[in-house]
């Protein structure tokens, strides 16, 4: 079973982000619905994971969705805790998603595919508002992360040996650089240098991927 070389919450803080939240005014369904039909000009963070990948490995398409909900109390973000028995990424922090299969249609299709089978989230929940830049792994994985609303009530079912647990975290929380940590360290083994974003919350730790596609999210409604 691949196993990570080092253990990402022991790594101490090196920086924080800083940046200001995104606007509380934003962070509803009518705005992010609005910025996913006409974006405005924005940079994506480039993560370090692609630069020690080999040119001639092709990367595996995958998809991802990003469900945010649309709570009473204001947005949510959908998350799961992968089962710690998986092969890639056990137990970590993680989007509902997977690896493309030759029946999907597209990158959206993959991603609705692989969230109703993990956590039972069905598609007439879903309205999908559009997509972020594809997230490139050290695994291999080149994901599409596809940007959806949901509406309560809807019902949810952990798939067993893939999805530990099921959670949410208020977006406001994850939209605000304050709580968007940078961590750094050497690899062992001359493996080479490797920084990340780590968006601890509660009991969960959120990092490496899934940290790395927030802050593409943050930058993207902070433009």
């Amino acid at each position: 079973m691949s196993r990570l070389l080092f253990d990402p919450q022991g790594i101490p803080v090196d920086s924080v982000a800083g940046e200001q939240s995104v606007i509380g005014t934003r962070l509803n369904g009518i705005w992010l619905r609005q910025r996913f039909a006409a974006p405005e000009d924005w940079t994506q963070e480039l993560n370090d994971e692609r630069s020690v990948l080999s040119p001639a490995r092709v990367p595996i398409p995958a998809s991802v969705l990003l469900p945010i909900v649309e709570r009473s109390h204001g947005l949510t973000m959908l998350l799961t805790q992968r089962s710690p028995n998986l092969t890639n990424h056990p137990g970590q922090i993680a989007f509902p998603g997977g690896r493309a299969d030759a029946g999907d249609h597209s990158a959206i299709d993959t991603a609705l595919r692989e969230t109703e089978e993990e956590i039972g989230l069905l598609r007439r929940h879903i309205d999908v508002i559009g997509t972020l830049p594809d997230y490139f792994t050290l695994t291999g994985y080149q994901i599409t992360p596809v940007v959806a609303l949901i509406r309560p009530p809807f019902d949810l079912r952990a798939e067993p040996g893939e999805v530990e647990e099921i959670f949410e975290v208020p977006l406001a929380f994850l939209m605000d650089g304050m709580h968007h940590q940078r961590r750094a360290l050497e690899l062992p083994n001359g493996a080479g240098h490797r920084t990340f974003y780590a968006m601890p919350y509660e009991r969960f730790f959120i990092w490496g991927a899934t940290a790395g596609i927030l802050r593409n999210l943050f930058h993207f409604l902070r433009a």
